[in-house]
């Protein structure tokens, strides 16, 4: 495995680690506090009276550094086998040193090597302060991490800055610096113990919805089971009840033969000689091969929904169930050829006696809640029960996202303070 591989699967596990709260807690600047390092520049061009004085608001004093006040000459590392070096990093780094100069500063790039390196070749060289410039135009100073470096002073700057300051010594014009402490900045309120607060809340948050969704689902197979078996029941009491209602065959010159009378509902078609009917406790009259399927689902009458297994006395406390859409248009169609009503039908046929209504004293035309819910009530149920798993999801996916976030910000904090 390569060292790219490798690097990338450290990061990752780092990246987990910490999303978990469980990287170690070592400092980083999210976390830190840091001083701020106001830097007066004096440069003194050969052949100009007055120096040019200009001065550097953004700088930031290093984690170990002493938090003190200095000032001396810039100075940059010599040149390395005929090439510039800014870095400092090499072990023959040497620094010219003119002998009239009591105090100087180095003036170093970040990179290559690790901070400590870098201030602690320029302390072995008698520097004072270490000014180390950012190698990144778009970034700010960061806290620098270099423990054991002494009382060597160590500020990081912009590199717009650094390069200025940089481009004044390339010219071997003298460059005067000031150091002084500026403002004592608070840690971000953001840290470890943050990112352990939001990862255990997310946990907790997971657990919790996990629990309710497995709940929910387990009532629904609870009540998915309950209801097959009660249509089961409810199909053996149909067909019971199918064989106790009255069928009859179609004759010439019977009612409904004739062209003004009822349709059957079901088909659509007029009645023809020896058709066989069957008739419900309603007095509706339907072809005996087209009713019986539908009671054999619904148990109720196509036309007034009579619950049929009440009005034969066979099952009077369980209402029907109603599982496929009723055709309400085919329906109006057919009473509108012919809009007798089924009372003067009740008392047109005495042959047919509705006993087991009056013995069991319930209305022939079921109220409302003896009906199974309406399909608007089912799609609002199924939609919002959606939206509650999409916003679950939605809702754990942002919580994800931010945690990653942070995370990584938070490790590349970890990472640029070292070096």
């Amino acid at each position: 495995m390569g060292g790219a591989a490798r690097a990338g699967l450290a990061r990752l596990a780092a990246l987990t680690l910490l999303a978990c709260g469980l990287w170690p807690a070592r400092a980083d600047n999210a976390s830190q506090e840091y001083y701020t390092a106001l830097i007066n520049v004096t440069v003194q061009e050969p052949g100009r009276g007055a120096p040019l004085t200009f001065r550097i608001d953004r700088g930031r004093y290093g984690l170990d550094s002493p938090k003190a006040e200095v000032r001396g000459q810039v100075l940059a590392p010599l040149p390395l086998h005929g090439v510039a070096d800014h870095l400092g990093c090499d072990p023959q780094t040497r620094f010219f040193v003119p002998p009239n100069i009591k105090q100087w500063i180095a003036l170093l790039q970040r990179g290559n090597c690790t901070f400590k390196e870098k201030i602690s070749r320029a302390a072995f060289h008698n520097a004072v302060a270490v000014v180390i410039y950012n190698n990144k135009s778009k970034e700010e100073p960061v806290t620098m991490t270099h423990p054991g470096t002494g009382d060597v002073i160590a500020v990081m700057i912009t590199e717009l800055r650094g390069k200025d300051i940089l481009s004044y010594l390339e010219k071997n014009i003298s460059v005067q610096m000031t150091i002084a402490v500026g403002t004592r900045m608070p840690p971000k309120n953001f840290s470890r113990s943050s990112l352990v607060f939001v990862s255990i809340s997310f946990i907790v948050l997971m657990i919790i919805s996990s629990a309710w969704l497995i709940f929910y689902f387990i009532q629904k197979i609870r009540y998915t089971n309950a209801r097959d078996r009660n249509q089961r029941r409810l199909g053996d009491a149909a067909k019971k009840a199918i064989s106790k209602l009255t069928t009859r065959t179609v004759k010439k010159g019977d009612k409904e033969t004739d062209p003004d009378f009822d349709h059957c509902a079901v088909c659509i078609e007029s009645y023809k000689q020896n058709d066989v009917v069957r008739i419900l406790p309603c007095k509706h009259v339907f072809h005996k091969s087209c009713v019986d399927p539908w009671l054999s689902e619904h148990c109720t009458c196509p036309m007034c929904k009579l619950n049929i297994l009440k009005a034969l006395g066979i099952v009077p406390n369980t209402p029907c169930t109603d599982n496929v859409a009723f055709d309400m248009e085919r329906l109006t169609r057919t009473q509108a050829v012919n809009r007798r009503p089924a009372l003067g039908d009740l008392t047109s046929d005495s042959s047919l006696g509705l006993e087991p209504l009056r013995t069991s004293g319930i209305s022939p035309l079921p109220q409302d809640g003896e009906l199974t819910p309406r399909t608007g009530e089912i799609n609002i149920a199924v939609t919002k029960e959606w939206f509650i798993i999409a916003s679950f999801g939605l809702l754990s996916a942002l919580t994800l996202c931010y945690m990653i976030i942070r995370a990584t910000a938070s490790l590349n904090a970890n990472e640029v303070e070292w070096f």
